[in-house]
């Protein structure tokens, strides 16, 4: 039997008896109840839809998920009604980059709270007309972002973009 304990190994089995004896509530910290208490929440997830709603089990894909105070945003595209000989990169980057404007406050974000985008363009053609949009919505520098061209995008869309944020209020 081996008789060596870590300063780990004991404040877990300390954490279990002060748990089981109920005593964890008046010992450990708020913030760290309250976090214990949010992830016991249906494991901590939270699936939202585009009114910022919690989603159904019907709900195939979510546009929203906040999890351990990040935001993940699933890929927007820009579902142009207009005749496709009208389309430029510049308005889809538009339409594209207000949903996840959209997308990032229902999480509990802001534009600036945005750390990494992935951008998937139909042409690589698109890239400056794409970029000169998207600096319009960072005025105090962007997110680590990767952008690649795919040879289509749902919708007939010429860009989708996801990305992950960090969660700046509840």
């Amino acid at each position: 039997m081996n008789l060596t304990y870590t300063r780990r190994t004991f404040a877990m089995r300390c954490a279990s008896l002060l748990s089981a004896l109920g005593f964890s509530a008046a010992v450990l910290p708020d913030r760290v109840m309250a976090q214990s208490s949010a992830a016991s929440d249906a494991g901590g997830i939270r699936k939202l839809n585009s009114e910022g709603k919690p989603g159904s089990e019907k709900d195939v894909i979510m546009p929203v998920i906040v999890h351990n105070g990040l935001i993940y945003v699933a890929g927007q595209g820009a579902h142009d009604a207009r005749d496709p000989k009208e389309w430029s990169i510049e308005s889809h980057t538009s339409m594209v980059m207000d949903k996840i404007k959209k997308h990032v406050e229902i999480g509990g974000g802001d534009m600036d709270s945005i750390l990494q985008v992935s951008v998937f363009l139909v042409k690589i053609e698109h890239w400056d007309g794409m970029h000169k949009v998207f600096a319009t919505y960072f005025p105090h520098g962007g997110p680590a972002r990767t952008t690649v061209a795919v040879a289509a995008l749902p919708g007939d869309s010429l860009v989708e973009i996801n990305c992950i944020a960090a969660v700046i209020r509840k």
